[in-house]
């Protein structure tokens, strides 16, 4: 019995919430078999997920999954062949920001920070790849941010894990490319998911940043997906290696 192709399947890290969330609907809404994971503490807010999905009528398979631990990552690969599921699109969404001047920031604290969002990063594609070069659209998409291109106070060492994952996901592109591989990266700017809410910290705050967007707005977890779904569709066939802003006219290098 081979792999079933006729329904494409998409696995995303760090889906139990705002992006990854958004993420995750989008695809199911698209046609797609969703893989959602996260770490085990979310796992109720996947079941949550999973029921939203099936509630739609599309398929949603869940698994814990820590982006940091190779065992993990290779236990998960290894149970997706057992049951001959095919994987299609990756998106590596899974990561954590802490404010923190640098003054201020311990070293673990910088430590965590980089084994999530750039080590989960590497960690995950390398464990997949290799299974996804045997069948599947090979779409490989990173969440990177806006801080990763032009930092932001009190971020610094988030800033540096997400440009980072803009570095990786260009030598990715070029490393698996000959293997029929497209890699990318989505920038989010402020995107008013609870995380983004509590970074931003008050009302007025949210106001003078909207004020600073070409579009006189923040973000949507939903404004993020249109474009994961785009860099996994035929129409960015030939795209790879790139970073994508996604933040309404913020910034513009």
């Amino acid at each position: 019995m081979g792999i079933n192709a006729d329904i494409k399947t998409v696995l995303i890290t760090g889906a139990s919430r705002g992006i990854g969330k958004a993420i995750a609907l989008a695809f199911a809404e698209a046609g797609y078999k969703v893989i959602a994971t996260d770490i085990e503490r979310e796992i109720n807010v996947l079941a949550s997920l999973k029921n939203e999905i099936e509630h739609i009528g599309k398929s949603c398979l869940t698994y814990s999954l820590d982006v940091t631990s190779k065992t993990e990552l290779d236990q998960l690969v290894a149970n997706l062949r057992r049951d001959r599921q095919a994987v299609d699109v990756l998106v590596n969404n899974a990561g954590i920001l802490q404010i923190s001047t640098l003054q201020d920031l311990q070293e673990s604290q910088w430590n965590a920070h980089f084994d999530v969002n750039a080590k989960g990063v590497w960690l995950t594609t390398q464990a997949f790849a290799p299974y996804m070069k045997e069948q599947g659209d090979k779409r490989i998409i990173n969440t990177a941010s806006l801080a990763g291109r032009c930092g932001v106070p009190g971020q610094g060492h988030y800033a540096a894990t997400k440009a980072a994952v803009i570095s990786l996901t260009r030598v990715a592109a070029q490393e698996l490319g000959p293997d029929g591989f497209t890699v990318n990266a989505i920038c989010p700017g402020i995107i008013l998911t609870e995380m983004g809410r509590n970074n931003l910290g008050s009302e007025e705050m949210i106001t003078y940043w909207e004020g600073r967007t070409a579009l006189r707005r923040l973000g949507q977890p939903e404004d993020v997906a249109g474009a994961v779904l785009f860099f996994a569709s035929p129409m960015a066939d030939f795209i790879t290696g790139q970073s994508i802003n996604i933040d309404g006219g913020i910034y513009f290098h």
